[in-house]
């Protein structure tokens, strides 16, 4: 459990992008792995056969629902224009704030795919799982899997270059204009997240994203997020639990 709760849970957070309900995924999946453990028929890795349990609780549970449920790539475009500063106003400069709005924007971005796009992305882009682990995870065949994340990484990449200034100068959205209104508004923190301190600076991720070829910047600030560590150790509990 030690050993693949950090890959579950950033699996989690990463669908669901909530962090409460990040980590009440975790310890439901990790519970899940341990009362299931019989089911594990070594024809995978035993990596694999977590993420399919972890992918099967992700796609079908009724407790895995993002509260951002419904949100649309027009949606998110209408919203980040209507929360940037006025151009009078002075840029935020605060780079390590500026470092978890660019982090809590791009997770939130794949809250506009569907769930099983989501997965396919997620699984493909930005934990780059080659085709078969990909397809044994959620168990769906190599068209499907091919079909869903062509479409991922076809809505994600036309997105991120027409709303995010970080992939495109036209872009109306820039992190320093959103910024303000986003600590006033609840959508980030007033502090830094200490589970994402590994995460890339804003200021290379800037000057990185300038220098890379527009269909790639989207892949790049979908993976420049950090480890996204688990904040509990659920494997710790359950263990508790176990002994006891």
């Amino acid at each position: 459990m030690r050993h693949v709760q950090d890959r579950v849970h950033h699996l989690a957070i990463r669908m669901l992008v909530d962090p409460e309900h990040a980590m009440d995924a975790t310890q439901e999946i990790l519970i899940r792995v341990v009362t299931k453990l019989s089911t594990f028929k070594f024809q995978n890795t035993f990596e694999t056969w977590v993420y399919r349990v972890a992918t099967n609780y992700l796609l079908t549970a009724r407790k895995a629902v993002s509260k951002h449920a419904g949100l649309t790539f027009d949606l998110f475009a209408l919203d980040l224009e209507n929360g940037l500063a006025d151009e009078n106003q002075q840029a935020a400069k605060d780079h390590i704030m500026l470092n978890e709005l660019r982090i809590n924007c791009t997770m939130a971005m794949l809250l506009c795919l569907d769930k099983a796009h989501r997965m396919a992305y997620i699984l493909g882009e930005i934990l780059e799982f080659d085709q078969a682990e990909a397809t044994a995870a959620p168990g769906i065949s190599k068209d499907n899997y091919r079909k869903r994340l062509s479409r991922a990484r076809s809505d994600v990449t036309a997105f991120t270059a027409k709303a995010c200034g970080l992939a495109s100068d036209d872009a109306k959205c820039s992190c320093p204009r959103r910024l303000p209104r986003a600590m006033a508004a609840g959508r980030v923190a007033q502090s830094p997240d200490p589970f994402r301190q590994d995460a890339p600076e804003y200021a290379q991720i800037r000057d990185e994203a300038a220098r890379t070829q527009a269909t790639l910047v989207a892949t790049k600030l979908q993976r420049a997020t950090g480890a996204l560590r688990s904040p509990t150790d659920v494997a710790a509990q359950i263990t508790r639990i176990l002994q006891t």
